[in-house]
């Protein structure tokens, strides 16, 4: 199997578009924004927050 390159399409590993970069078309790029939006995609982040703890944060803020 041969190594991705840089300038591949992330979905399909054909070369990517100028007009859709890094995608090689517009249905892949279509394809990897679905994924962000039905949440197959994860950011690494710290953990939840407390919902209590953000508005009372939030109402503090807006005090001063």
């Amino acid at each position: 199997m041969s190594k991705r390159n840089e300038q591949d399409c992330p979905i399909c590993g054909k070369p990517a578009a100028e007009k859709v970069r890094p995608f090689c078309s517009k249905r892949c790029a279509d394809i990897d924004l679905g994924k962000w939006l039905g949440g197959n995609y994860v950011l690494p982040g710290t953990e939840e927050a407390d919902p209590e703890e953000m508005i009372e944060h939030l109402e503090q803020q807006t005090r001063h």
